[in-house]
């Protein structure tokens, strides 16, 4: 697969990086700049956030950043493994999260058809 074959809409099912494992569900985007560097924006309700990554060797890694309800810049790191075109498997992590634990995402391709706009 190439980053050409990655690019498109996601539904995503997530755990929070905490010990509740808090579940979130939202729209991982994907795309592919001219250097085939990946433009990523997750979508969770009115919570945005943005990210730029590579991928290699069925290995996405994006590192994102959002800015908080307390106004300030929050950032980390996402690591995929692609399981094929239509399903990424990862977990994340937030420079000042929990140590102790990572997040998780599962994200299964969204039909061009079923994106509403």
């Amino acid at each position: 697969m190439t980053v050409q074959d990655i690019a498109g809409h996601y539904s995503i099912e997530g755990t929070n990086q905490e010990a509740e494992s808090s579940i979130y569900h939202g729209i991982l985007s994907l795309t592919a700049d001219g250097n085939n560097r990946v433009i990523a924006r997750w979508t969770m309700g009115d919570h945005v956030q943005h990210g730029t990554g590579f991928y290699k060797d069925q290995i996405l890694v994006v590192n994102f950043r959002y800015q908080g309800d307390d106004m300030k810049i929050y950032k980390g790191v996402a690591v995929y493994r692609c399981l094929n075109s239509n399903t990424l498997d990862g977990f994340w992590s937030e420079k000042h999260g929990n140590p102790l634990y990572l997040g998780s995402e599962r994200c299964v391709r969204i039909p061009a058809a079923g994106l509403l706009h």
